[in-house]
């Protein structure tokens, strides 16, 4: 999605080699009509796969999933990093690593919200190890839910998620996939859509 690769162009820094910080325009500050062109790539990309739910993993991957799911007429499910009081029925868990925060989180989505007739579309603002996805993939199979894909706004190609997710037997569709971050400059191949 050339849009997107040119607003990374723009307003991405690159943070300790590894790390690209996009919080200007989807992990601090959100543009909208940038939101507005991802959800429509994510519904061209999977419109065909009959999907009924859209899930995602607290905090950064809320927006683009909002929007995804607005295009899709779908509700929206985000897993929680911390149980809350009113989080009291019986809970879909499993452990999801963070590569950016270097940190373990349980994460955990009512059962109430999924089940085994759901077609899910996880959506996730990167992709670098895949564990976030791949616990959010644990959490829908938990509830017998299919999923039919995993939209990623930027992928790591050079770190192993995508590869994990794909031996999984997952689609992955990544809208801009980085080759490279070193010596400060961002390069890209392809994106899926």
């Amino acid at each position: 999605m050339q849009a997107l690769v040119d607003r990374i162009q723009k307003d991405g820094n690159i943070l300790n080699g590894d790390v690209l910080k996009v919080d200007a325009f989807i992990t601090h500050q959100v543009d909208p009509v940038l939101m507005e062109e991802i959800a429509e790539s994510f519904y061209q990309a999977f419109k065909e796969a009959g999907i009924t739910k859209v899930v995602t993993i607290e905090a950064s991957g809320i927006v683009p999933a909002v929007y995804t799911a607005q295009k899709f007429g779908v509700p929206m499910i985000y897993a929680r990093k911390s149980k809350s009081l009113t989080m009291n029925e019986e809970l879909l868990t499993t452990e999801v690593y963070s590569f950016t925060k270097q940190v373990t989180s349980t994460v955990s989505i009512s059962r109430k919200f999924l089940s085994k007739e759901d077609k899910v579309l996880i959506i996730d603002d990167f992709l670098a190890n895949g564990q976030a996805a791949k616990g959010l993939i644990e959490l829908c199979r938990q509830a017998d839910a299919s999923v039919e894909g995993i939209g990623i706004l930027i992928e790591k190609s050079f770190q192993p998620g995508r590869k994990l997710l794909e031996e999984i037997g997952v689609k992955v569709v990544s809208l801009a996939r980085i080759s490279s971050l070193e010596n400060g400059k961002i390069a890209f191949i392809e994106g899926d859509a």
